[in-house]
């Protein structure tokens, strides 16, 4: 994540911090006591190595748990595959847009990453990005993080999303029959794994457009080995109606 200076990483290799620290009951019920404040937790991790092992093991996974916990509930369902370590990969998927930089992913378009306070993660709209024969995958999907006036992009929007139990998904099924590629120098932003690009596999259906409110043959995104999904699209304009529904 972006955090200011005196929040990154200073054990990158090591830490010396071994003693003093607050036993683990103690950590738990001070960030429940603060409804385990996210950036809260990233910015100790940055600090201490000792900090960061039980924010991967126990904070990142309460934190998920209390932000979206149906949405939990049923990714972990029958044994998927989040568990202990992935955790802090989802925790950012939930609060944080990626954007996009130069060179990146999407076309040189450069948007700084941010924190997304609220997001809503829809399963139900994760069905319109899948081709009609994944259509028994779950896909939970984020509603586009709207940037408006974008240049000669116009209004950008930034999803993101998370399969369940993407290892016997049909999308991953359908990504190795057909030979798709893994994009040779990008990475996830939320786990580092390598990304597949649903767009050159040919696996975007025109109804993502249409969940998106976004122009048709405007629509890219990745999947990462992991299951996680990032993507882009271009925002088609309000209507005067809607823009004087949005002002009342």
């Amino acid at each position: 994540m972006n955090l200011p200076k005196q929040y990154r990483c200073i054990h990158s290799t090591n830490c010396s911090c071994t003693k003093g620290h607050l036993n683990e009951d103690a950590i738990f019920l001070l960030f429940q006591h603060l409804n385990w404040n996210p950036k809260l937790i990233a910015a100790f991790s940055c600090a201490c190595k000792w900090f960061d092992d039980i924010a991967k093991r126990v904070l990142w996974k309460e934190f998920c748990k209390a932000r979206a916990p149906k949405m939990m509930l049923d990714l972990q369902y029958s044994g998927s595959h989040i568990v202990d370590g992935n955790w802090r990969a989802l925790g950012k998927l939930l609060i944080y847009c990626s954007g996009s930089t130069k060179g990146g992913l999407f076309n040189g378009i450069h948007i700084p990453g941010h924190f997304a306070h609220t997001t809503r993660f829809s399963r139900t709209s994760g069905k319109s990005f899948l081709l009609r024969q994944c259509r028994t995958d779950v896909l939970y999907v984020s509603d586009p993080c709207e940037h408006l006036d974008q240049g000669e992009e116009g209004d950008v929007g930034f999803f993101r999303g998370i399969f369940k139990s993407f290892a016997t998904s049909k999308v991953r099924k359908m990504l190795i029959k057909r030979g798709a590629q893994f994009h040779t120098t990008e990475v996830c932003p939320y786990c580092k794994a390598k990304l597949w690009n649903m767009l050159q596999a040919k696996m975007i259906p025109q109804s993502a457009s249409c969940r998106l409110d976004a122009y048709e043959d405007c629509v890219e995104y990745y999947v990462c080995l992991n299951g996680h999904m990032l993507g882009i699209c271009s925002l088609m304009p309000l209507s005067d109606s809607e823009e004087a529904d949005d002002a009342e």
